[in-house]
């Protein structure tokens, strides 16, 4: 039986087998030194002041607008072209969210779309889809100083803005949040990290991390019962504020120091698997009925998708029946996003179709096709073959 190609799915080599291992061994399973091992990494990688590691994307992102004072009632605006989460965290802080269209280039929050809102909002998080950065910078510039940007990098560790500053280096927001699902490009099984240059807001983050508790610099509140005769008592620590339990482990983040030895490897051969297709698609368009779905910049991307927009009108299969033949054929792909107005959950804040145009245009034609570091040529010719026999 022959192996099915995946759309997406992580490496792991012995070293990283080693790693994890040598973790066990080590007796420190949770809140150890490796946490802040791989927080130090991280920072210096992406070039910020502080990093906080938490259990996943959507903590970080919950925690970052609540460390910002987000709170019931407060707006937040963010893309309809995204996972889910992005939207959740604003309805998890008991505020209200709302979305702006899409350019239909580069598939990210469209900064034109924004300026037609009441610019009333708390925060804003733009998602740097599929690995193509988002202009922060003109973000920054085209809003109210007084609201917040959290950047979702779900997709974008490794990626660079036009300037050749790191997604993740905050110059131009206030927090960046990525992720580690097995598979983004760097794999910690489950996990993610968010990034600041404010030192206030990571010490918020480290205390909603951990249930309210920071036991590293916060000056106590109760002095009479965290001290004996002046001298601080051992087993004394504060619950400052409502927190969460959304703490990495040092399991998750043993196995991220030894991918992120890794990253560069990770980010070529991404980058030389997009360029195949990009050069494919481009050499053959008038001949195939699909094409290249994002424009982007594959030296300064990370390359977590690769997007193909089918010409669904001008043949006779459904993109179910494409997914489902191309699944015969072993190629596994997948659409990335429903809309986020078009859930159930959503339908009842009864948000405008028409409003995300460009968001709906792209879905009715999206497909995401194999993209992962051990995707060899080979694999990527039966891809490229198998969907050109199929969308004829």
């Amino acid at each position: 039986m022959k192996k099915i190609i995946p759309y997406g799915k992580h490496y792991i080599d012995n070293n990283d087998i080693r790693a994890v291992v040598a973790n066990l061994k080590s007796g420190s399973l949770t809140q150890g030194p490796k946490i802040l091992q791989f927080e130090n990494a991280i920072k210096k990688y992406v070039n910020c002041k502080y990093a906080v590691a938490v259990s996943s994307c959507t903590a970080g992102m919950h925690i970052s607008l609540l460390a910002v004072g987000f709170k019931k009632d407060n707006l937040l605006l963010t893309s309809p072209l995204s996972f889910v989460s992005t939207a959740n965290v604003g309805i998890l802080c008991n505020g209200k969210v709302d979305f702006a269209d899409i350019e239909s280039s580069s598939l990210n929050i469209s900064i034109s779309e924004i300026k037609k809102k009441n610019n009333k909002y708390k925060a804003i998080i733009p998602v740097h889809f599929a690995g193509k950065a988002f202009n922060i910078k003109k973000l920054r510039k085209s809003i109210s100083k007084k609201t917040f940007i959290i950047e979702d990098a779900a997709h974008a560790f490794g990626s660079k803005h036009e300037d050749g500053s790191m997604v993740g280096s905050c110059k131009h927001s206030d927090a960046t949040v990525f992720s580690f699902h097995p598979v983004k490009t760097l794999a910690c099984g489950e996990g993610g990290i968010v990034t600041t240059n404010n030192k206030e807001l990571y010490k918020k983050l480290l205390r909603l991390r951990s249930h309210g508790i920071n036991k590293l610099d916060d000056n106590f509140k109760q002095k009479k019962q965290a001290f004996t005769k002046k001298i601080k008592n051992p087993w004394y620590y504060e619950m400052q504020e409502l927190g969460f339990n959304y703490r990495m482990t040092e399991l998750q983040a043993s196995l991220g120091l030894s991918q992120l030895k890794k990253i560069d490897l990770f980010l070529t051969k991404r980058k030389k698997i997009s360029k195949y297709y990009y050069n494919y698609i481009l050499k053959h368009k008038k001949n195939i009925n699909f094409e290249v779905a994002q424009e982007v910049n594959y030296n300064n991307s990370s390359n977590h998708l690769f997007i193909i927009k089918i010409n669904i009108k001008k043949i006779k299969k459904s993109r179910a029946e494409i997914m489902g033949e191309l699944l015969k054929k072993n190629i596994q792909t997948q659409v990335h996003y429903i809309p986020i107005p078009m859930h159930p959950f959503y339908k009842k804040y009864h948000y405008n179709k028409s409003d995300y145009k460009n968001a709906n245009k792209y879905y009715s034609s999206c497909l995401s096709i194999p993209i992962f570091y051990e995707l060899n040529k080979k694999m990527q010719d039966t891809v490229i073959k198998r969907l050109v026999e199929i969308i004829k």
